[in-house]
């Protein structure tokens, strides 16, 4: 398999697991901390490892296209100073494990819509643009939610 990669594949990030997020958010509400604070993983990861990681996960091997598209800032990550003092407490999943648990609910997903007949192409990248009326709906979209 070749997958796309948007520039040489050495910008990097960090990630934090969803579950942390949400705990780091509960815990900073119950707190009488009312600044702002980072609250993100500080375990950093370029590019083209992330995409080594994920698919280290069932032992495949793909060749990585860098293309040209969006690539951001070169180098991104959270400084957990903050967040350590104020809170005593810091995102506890490694990268590794949670995107393992994000691997194989988006593997999951993508066998059901196999199932369903779908021929969807993941392994090419599209940039997709959108406009602003897509944001202007989103109210109304959110307000018909909660009557549901």
């Amino acid at each position: 398999d070749v997958l796309d990669i948007w520039g040489d594949g050495n910008q990097t990030r960090s990630f934090c697991y969803i579950d942390d997020c949400v705990e780091g958010i509960v815990k900073t509400m119950h707190s009488d901390y009312d600044k702002p604070i980072n609250l993100g993983s500080d375990e950093m990861i370029d590019m083209n490892g992330l995409l080594n990681l994920a698919l280290s996960f069932e032992g495949k091997k793909a060749q990585l296209k860098h293309i040209p598209g969006p690539e951001g800032v070169r180098g991104r990550n959270s400084d957990n100073t903050l967040i350590k003092q104020v809170l005593g407490w810091t995102p506890p999943t490694e990268l590794r494990v949670g995107l393992k648990k994000t691997y194989n609910w988006i593997k999951a997903q993508i066998e059901r819509e196999r199932a369903a007949g779908s021929t969807t192409d993941y392994l090419k990248s599209t940039i997709v643009k959108q406009d602003a009326s897509v944001l202007d709906n989103i109210g109304g979209f959110l307000d018909d939610q909660k009557t549901n």
